[in-house]
């Protein structure tokens, strides 16, 4: 059983402007009813303003999609879409008072029909990201930009957490491996977007910081590098570069950062090189 806030069990119970919007002009549509999600947002825009007059939406799915559906309409009327475009999937979250991890896919579904609203109203055709190699899962069509978004705009540096944002994964399994590679290709491109966001998750995130700090000058004095990407539930994400990519002695130097940081920290810490 997911353990629901009241204010998810409300909002499914009594989701607000579940409903068409007359005269919409800004429509959003995202993923599909043999994924088993979908959501349509349909918002009427002042064009002299760009003001959220009108919101409604159509929902097929579980609770937590309808009340996160809710959610993000009652966050967006009476906003500019300059405005309504600073708001998170986590945002839609927080106002249901949590969601339970395995349902957050439901929070980023509502922010990327968002996302496909405002980019109809400005007549915008938002960049098709499913070229060759870059549509991740099959089941539930996620792509690498949905994937991206999702790690950036929440600090996700793990498999499971890409699964329970995106639901990429979540069916047969057979993309886990591709999730993992474009997982580490993100953190490796991004470290800063990436770290921003942890950094203010884990409590953990300074002391790592300082054994880094103490163990890159042993490192960058044999020609390579080491930056740190994520911490995450006791899981350190470091890129290597230089020398260090692809050294026979790189278990040897996760390994002496991993003791580091179980010194300090009081606690097991797992170490790995994206």
């Amino acid at each position: 059983m997911w353990n629901y806030s009241e204010k998810v069990k409300d909002h499914f119970f009594n989701p607000r402007n579940a409903r068409v919007v007359d005269n919409a002009n800004a429509v959003g549509d995202v993923g599909s009813l043999s994924c088993g999600d979908a959501l349509r947002l349909m918002l009427r825009v002042d064009p002299q303003s760009e003001t959220i007059l009108e919101a409604g939406f159509q929902t097929f799915g579980c609770g937590s999609a309808i009340a996160s559906s809710s959610a993000l309409t009652e966050l967006i009327i009476g906003r500019t879409l300059a405005q309504a475009e600073q708001v998170t999937n986590q945002q839609i979250a927080d106002y249901l008072d949590g969601l339970p991890p395995q349902k957050m896919h439901c929070s980023v579904m509502g922010q990327e029909a968002l996302r496909a609203a405002i980019a109809h109203y400005r007549g915008e055709t938002l960049i098709d990201e499913h070229e060759e190699g870059a549509l991740i899962c099959k089941c539930f069509g996620v792509d690498e930009g949905q994937i991206r978004r999702a790690v950036l705009s929440n600090g996700l540096t793990t498999l499971e957490e890409v699964i329970n944002y995106t639901k990429a994964g979540g069916g047969c399994t057979a993309c886990h491996e591709k999730i993992e590679l474009a997982l580490a290709d993100i953190l490796a491109k991004h470290p800063q977007a990436a770290a921003v966001v942890t950094a203010e998750k884990d409590p953990h995130w300074q002391e790592v910081v300082d054994a880094i700090t103490e163990l890159r000058p042993h490192i960058q004095a044999d020609g390579g590098d080491m930056s740190l990407l994520s911490v995450n539930n006791h899981t350190v994400t470091v890129s290597l570069s230089g020398s260090c990519s692809g050294c026979m002695m790189t278990d040897m130097t996760l390994a002496w950062l991993q003791q580091k940081l179980m010194e300090r920290t009081g606690c097991y810490m797992d170490v790995v090189a994206a």
